[in-house]
């Protein structure tokens, strides 16, 4: 028998759930390994040299880490059921709902496991389960809860607007998910493996989210429940010729009020930083500084994240590989959204990986 690739990860883990439902749509063989603090002295620091989780042993004893580049191998590896969409429009729209989960949706995420008690009583019972030590958990819980409410973007005056775009997000995907069973069709791609990291390991796992998603959004909890098992024989189609589903758009509309200008601020944030300090090679730090940035009414000053860099260049690659009859065909399904403002944005620094670090590329 063929070893098994082995996930270290945990339930409650926002990106292992992204993780995890691509390796399961794809039918890989694999292991989901608990993350326990043997396991990062023995197998995850050792073998990245940061604490970050899910990390992938490959069956040839490679080590994969960062969700989108393990997603990106998977789809190399595993063409024959294709996460990734080939036509323009739907290939870039997946892009932007990874961009927009992994980059914004942390924010409602954290804001419904750490401003709510009942959430954090539960989220920290949850940690010491998979760790095993109520003390080391206290420690990790106390220091994810100081970030979230500090330079983390969560506090009283982006709490409203956390829960008003919460709210709007599930009372669309309800619209969609009653009459297309997927983000893009009749079949799971990258954007829904986005999703399932705040909807699963937060909002539905949560105390608190957990009984809004129940009682409002049945349709988006037994998508949940799809995608953590998946029908792969009755896989269909995305939507034929190259189309979006009619109740995308109130979800892109909403990342374009919401998410875009977020995003966009924190990548300005951050080039204005390297503009001074980056060389080719050159690690740039995950955290440089804060930005003033605003959620809908609300001014907020927030951590200035390198990442977002990364991941801003995802969908801006992708859209532009395309023709200039293509990229006009996406930018025209998009024109009102707010998503078009990601393309009209050029970056003037760009980030690659190395030993599983962002350096910079250029200076």
């Amino acid at each position: 028998m063929t070893n098994p690739y082995r996930m270290y990860g945990a339930e409650v883990s926002y990106f292992t759930a992204k993780a995890r439902v691509a390796l399961r749509a794809k039918r890989v063989f694999f292991e989901e390994m608990l993350a326990s603090p043997q396991a990062y002295a023995e197998v995850i620091l050792p073998r990245v040299g940061m604490a970050f989780i899910p990390v992938i042993v490959t069956p040839d004893d490679q080590t994969w880490q960062d969700t989108s580049d393990i997603l990106d191998r998977l789809e190399q590896l595993y063409p024959e059921i294709p996460l990734y969409p080939s036509t323009p429009v739907q290939r870039v729209t997946a892009y932007i709902w990874e961009l927009y989960c992994d980059e914004f949706m942390i924010l409602p995420a954290l804001h419904y496991r750490w401003s709510f008690p009942e959430s954090e009583r539960q989220a920290r019972a949850d940690f010491a389960a998979f760790n095993g030590s109520r003390e080391m958990t206290d420690a990790f819980a106390d220091n994810i809860k100081a970030f979230t409410l500090g330079v983390g973007g969560v506090n009283v005056n982006t709490r409203p607007g956390l829960e008003a775009h919460t709210h709007e997000l599930l009372a669309a995907l309800e619209a969609h998910f009653a009459a297309t069973p997927y983000l893009l069709g009749q079949r799971p791609s990258l954007a829904d493996c986005a999703l399932m990291a705040p909807l699963y390991a937060h909002l539905y796992l949560d105390a608190v989210p957990g009984r809004l998603l129940r009682q409002q959004a049945a349709l988006t909890c037994h998508w949940i429940q799809r995608m953590n098992h998946p029908d792969v024989p009755s896989f269909g189609a995305w939507l034929p010729g190259d189309a979006l589903a009619p109740t995308i758009r109130p979800i892109l509309e909403l990342i374009g009020r919401d998410a875009v200008p977020l995003i966009l601020d924190d990548v300005r944030a951050f080039e204005l930083g390297a503009d001074e300090n980056a060389r080719p090679g050159a690690v740039p730090p995950r955290i440089a500084g804060t930005h003033t940035t605003r959620l809908r009414d609300a001014a907020v000053e927030r951590a200035t994240s390198s990442y977002t860099l990364w991941m801003l260049q995802r969908p801006l690659d992708a859209f532009r590989r395309l023709s200039a009859s293509e990229q006009e065909h996406v930018l025209a399904e998009l024109d009102g959204t707010g998503c078009e403002a990601l393309f009209a944005y050029r970056p003037r620094h760009r980030l690659r990986k190395s030993k599983f670090k962002l350096v910079y590329e250029n200076g």
